[in-house]
């Protein structure tokens, strides 16, 4: 909530920017569906959080696949599920104001949210950054 912007659901678990007149969740509890065929309900245990793009999906999944997943309802779409149970404060304080970032008005945004880090701005960029993290550490040829 000390985000700009930021309204919590009065529906279900969950936060929301407003942009060009429409609230944009960027942080949510899971709807996960488990009969086929019938309804999803909340899983209290896992948020579904917004990601800047695909690319930045996958890096955070298979960087720490116990704490991060996703699954079919979310194919394609930049979102990934986070297990509450895994997760400490540090991540929830980089992962949340990210989130923010993906969905409030630029003109928010510009005006001063904290910066946790950058991400990568496209799937080239986060394909070196990855290579780069791979790269051994220590003397080079």
């Amino acid at each position: 909530m000390a985000l700009p912007g930021v309204e919590e659901s009065t529906e279900r678990f969950g936060f929301s920017v407003e942009n060009k007149g429409k609230a944009k969740g960027f942080v949510w509890v899971w709807m996960e569906r488990i009969e086929p065929k019938q309804p999803r309900v909340p899983n209290n245990g896992v948020l579904a959080m917004r990601v800047a793009n695909l690319s930045q999906k996958d890096l955070i999944i298979a960087s720490r696949p116990k704490k991060f997943f996703t699954e079919p309802h979310y194919n394609g779409f930049p979102a990934i599920l986070v297990r509450l149970e895994e997760v400490d404060a540090a991540d929830l304080e980089v992962l949340v104001p990210e989130a923010w970032r993906c969905v409030a008005p630029k003109e928010l945004v510009e005006g001063g949210a904290p910066i946790a880090k950058a991400r990568p701005r496209s799937r080239k960029a986060a394909k070196k950054a990855k290579t780069a993290a791979k790269r051994p550490r220590g003397r080079s040829r």
